[in-house]
């Protein structure tokens, strides 16, 4: 697998850094996630395609806004948002354990 080289903004991050509380630096750790999802903005790709990443960074489901650009994973964007982490779960669902039988003397 190839390694994938990533970008940002320094302004945007330090802007994201203040609102939302999460590094860019931080944000590519989403990526490595084996159960990450993928999906398209489609609310706002208008003049380039843009995506989310949800994935589980610090123990908990980050979303990452990004697009691509030869090749190079753009952030633009970060956050831990409960949105991301509905999507995160409803494509990664936790089987339930099939509860035990009480175990009874015959």
């Amino acid at each position: 697998m190839a390694k994938a080289r990533f970008d940002w903004d320094p302004d945007k991050d330090q802007e994201n850094q203040r609102k939302h509380g999460v590094a860019f630096a931080v944000a590519q750790l989403a990526f490595a996630d084996v159960r990450r999802v993928i999906a398209e903005d489609v609310s706002h790709s208008f003049t380039e395609k843009r995506y989310y990443c949800f994935g589980e960074v610090g123990g908990g489901i980050l979303t990452v806004r990004f697009t691509y650009r030869s090749e190079v994973i753009r952030i633009f964007g970060a956050g831990y948002w409960r949105k991301g982490k509905q999507i995160y779960e409803r494509e990664n669902p936790i089987h339930e354990r099939t509860p035990r039988r009480p175990r009874g003397r015959s």
